[in-house]
């Protein structure tokens, strides 16, 4: 006899397999992926090559899935983090981006780069900026790192807050 108070059997869930469209959609609706970043991750997770690249290009013809957008949003997600542009223009690269669109993708960015600079060390180094010598070396070393060119370095180092 079954007991009122015991819960009802547990129901067994069928699973369906996804499609390489569905993983690669599934993938975009959370952020934006480069066509070279979205076959990639559909290949680590088991998707033949070709099934992938189909599915990618499906998906550029539908208009979810592109490289245009995609720098756009990784030059302006990069900047408002602290890098500078030749940490940007680097990392672009390293997704399969050609120079035009690289260079596109820069272009989009409205910001001033010394001035992001600028930012970044008063940030570390409070309003004042680096007092000496070995604290300007750090802000430069640190902008350095972070991908900032040699002007924006002088710049930002420099900096007075009287200005």
């Amino acid at each position: 006899m079954n007991d009122p108070a015991s819960p009802p059997p547990a129901r067994k869930r069928r699973v369906r397999e996804q499609t390489p469209l569905q993983r690669a959609l599934g993938l975009l609706v959370r952020r934006e992926h480069s066509r070279k970043e979205l076959t990639r991750k559909l290949q680590a997770k088991g998707v033949d090559r070709e099934e992938a690249s189909a599915a990618v290009d499906r998906l550029r013809e539908d208009g979810w899935q592109d490289d245009g957008r995609f720098a756009e949003f990784l030059v302006r997600s990069r900047a408002g983090s602290g890098y500078g542009p030749l940490h940007i223009r680097a990392e672009l690269g390293t997704h399969g981006l050609d120079s035009e669109q690289v260079a596109a993708a820069m272009a989009t960015f409205d910001g001033d780069w010394a001035e992001n600079a600028r930012d970044l060390v008063q940030r570390r180094f409070r309003e004042q900026g680096p007092a000496d010598l070995a604290q300007r070396r750090k802000a430069a070393e640190l902008l350095m790192r972070r991908g900032f060119d040699g002007d924006s370095i002088r710049a930002a180092t420099r900096y007075d807050p009287e200005d």
